[in-house]
């Protein structure tokens, strides 16, 4: 028990949670804007895939940190904009083409892979972003060492989520995104295009999906391989609903999840680790997170055009 609560009160701990966490928040922000506009997206898995090799591609090329992640968001807009093609203007099967989107993306990614480097044995690394101290906070005891000596991209990462609660909530264009996802023909009543919102929220909102990728590469592992979005894209489609569709509680759900998964790794080397199986452990943070998010999505409200398609002149 005292292993325990040394860990829950140690910064590294925190440290590491938040750095977990930053992936999420990134792609949980992007399946929120699709959400919120009525748009469910599951290429996100695919898209997060593509995202991480494009990004470190790009830098392993040459091109600087910040270029790579601009690359990565430019992957990610494109099949958002293949995504939004299928499902605004035509209203095919948003599962059918998120699902198809998500093993495009991923196949894209390895062709690409083995196209450019096929007589590589390992993944080749790349110099990514370092830790970044902000001066004064990071001399803070315990919250300078476990919130303030991030790299620039966590920082990034909560700045997108700031960004996204001010741009839906204190905007026009939040309230017509919205809007979008709750009444689409009052919309339209206002003059406005429902399929542009749409279009435009999945496709932004798809870039910012392929940054939480492309953070695994250039700033967590500094190289790329196939397995390592391992299941974040669906986590983020649940903390969306755990969240209740709002960016806040979104981003807290990303730091309780990240809790769990740092807590998991830290429980194997105690000696509760030594008796219980290793699956056990990495299991926890996903029965936990289920637990969770039934308990806070029984009283979600739902955006009521999501997965609604729309049609000028229908009700």
């Amino acid at each position: 028990m005292m292993a325990f609560w040394d860990i829950l009160i140690s910064a590294s701990f925190w440290a590491a949670a938040i750095r977990i966490a930053s992936p999420l928040i990134f792609a949980t922000m992007g399946e929120l804007i699709c959400e919120r506009a009525g748009v469910l997206n599951l290429g996100i898995e695919g898209i997060m895939v593509m995202g991480a090799f494009a990004g470190w591609f790009a830098v392993y090329l040459g091109l600087p940190l910040w270029l790579g992640v601009a690359v990565a968001f430019a992957s990610g807009m494109v099949f958002g904009a293949l995504h939004s093609a299928l499902t605004v203007p035509f209203g095919l099967s948003q599962h059918v083409v998120g699902l198809g989107i998500t093993l495009l993306a991923t196949a894209v990614a390895a062709f690409t892979y083995r196209l450019a480097l096929p007589q590589v044995t390992s993944p080749p690394r790349i110099e990514p972003f370092q830790p970044w101290e902000l001066p004064v906070l990071s001399d803070i005891p315990f919250l300078g060492e476990a919130v303030f000596s991030q790299t620039a991209l966590t920082y990034a990462a909560f700045l997108t989520a700031f960004l996204v609660a001010l741009v839906l909530y204190r905007t026009p264009l939040g309230l017509a995104l919205r809007a979008a996802g709750e009444n689409p023909s009052a919309v339209a009543a206002q003059g406005l295009s429902v399929t542009g919102l749409r279009m435009g929220a999945v496709i932004v909102g798809s870039g910012l999906m392929a940054v939480g990728g492309a953070f695994l590469t250039l700033s967590a592992f500094s190289s790329f391989f196939f397995d390592m979005v391992n299941g974040r894209g669906w986590i983020c489609i649940a903390l969306v609903v755990f969240g209740a569709w709002r960016p806040g509680k979104a981003v807290m759900g990303a730091i309780l999840f990240a809790a769990f998964d740092a807590l998991q790794v830290r429980l194997q080397q105690t000696p509760i680790g030594a008796v219980l199986p290793y699956q056990l452990f990495l299991a926890m943070p996903y029965i936990l997170s289920i637990v969770a998010l039934v308990l806070m999505s029984r009283r979600a409200e739902v955006p009521q055009a999501l997965m609604v398609p729309y049609n000028k002149g229908e009700r």
